[in-house]
């Protein structure tokens, strides 16, 4: 994902404006600080989950089996409930089973499929990320009051009830 650091100063919305009659420069402003913000604390998680050795795909994965009552789940469901291909959950899977993290098991329903089962190593790797995590994302959160984080959430959710304008 290409992360655009420089924003776009006024003058050079202006020329794009003039450009393309009818840009809402307040409103390109705005979103492009919010994707700016949003990659800048992506990266903040990257670089907390780097100094425990896993990428963001890898972690969300191992959150996902560690929600799970007997800690397994089908790739398939892994893939739905992160939001990504089959493909990018294989790849997943393949590093976090090279890493000892995760087994690959026969699904006891269906011998034809199988589960992604978290092993001690790595529900020992989320004992070790999770605290580290946590301690971070409360520090980052209190740099905003509780009025502050409703008003952002409910903000979040209108303009994500809104995307299919983006279709």
């Amino acid at each position: 994902m290409l992360l655009l650091k420089e924003l776009p100063t006024a003058k050079s919305l202006e020329k794009f404006a003039a450009r393309y009659p009818g840009t809402d420069v307040p409103a390109i402003t705005d979103f492009v600080n919010l994707l700016r913000a949003c990659a800048d604390i992506s990266q903040a998680l990257d670089r907390l989950l780097a100094k425990h050795g896993l990428l963001q795909g890898r972690w969300w994965l191992l959150v996902l089996l560690l929600r799970q009552d007997d800690l397994s789940s089908s790739p398939t469901e892994l893939a739905e409930k992160a939001g990504v291909t089959k493909a990018s959950i294989t790849g997943f899977i393949d590093g976090l089973e090279r890493e000892g993290l995760v087994i690959r098991m026969p699904d006891p329903a269906d011998r034809r499929k199988y589960l992604i089962r978290l092993t001690a190593a790595g529900l020992q790797k989320l004992d070790e990320t999770i605290p580290d995590y946590n301690s971070k994302v409360s520090t980052l959160m209190s740099a905003l009051g509780q009025p502050e984080r409703d008003l952002l959430l409910l903000s979040l959710r209108t303009l994500v009830a809104h995307l299919d304008v983006m279709r």
